[in-house]
């Protein structure tokens, strides 16, 4: 249940900062990496390319999943999962969206 607090942002600030949150972890940005990479559903080869158990691997797949980053399927004791490319392009239109924000030349103090 969303707080009420997040209701004073707007619906684009939430998704974004859900999206934010999702890719708070270095290994879930190697995931996404790997499956942009890929190009093509995924099953269990995950595993195989990160420094992680397989439990790991699965809580931050299920936190991708969540967030709409990735879709998954489960049958029985296999997943596959691929990049939710809908949903990475509103994350990149998202991100894009800072109007009056100047990325380059910007001098700080």
């Amino acid at each position: 249940m969303p707080s009420p607090k997040l209701d004073a942002f707007s619906t684009e600030d939430n998704e974004l900062a859900e999206f934010a949150k999702a890719l708070g972890h270095p290994a879930r940005v190697a995931i996404l990496k790997e499956l942009a990479r890929r190009d093509s559903c995924v099953c269990g080869e995950i595993v195989e390319v990160l420094p992680l158990a397989q439990s790991t691997v699965s809580q931050h797949l299920k936190e991708l999943k969540a967030a709409g980053l990735i879709k998954g399927t489960v049958e029985g004791v296999k997943s596959c999962y691929c990049i939710d490319w809908d949903n990475l392009r509103r994350l990149q239109a998202l991100l894009g969206a800072f109007p009056g924000v100047k990325v380059e030349g910007v001098k700080c103090c």
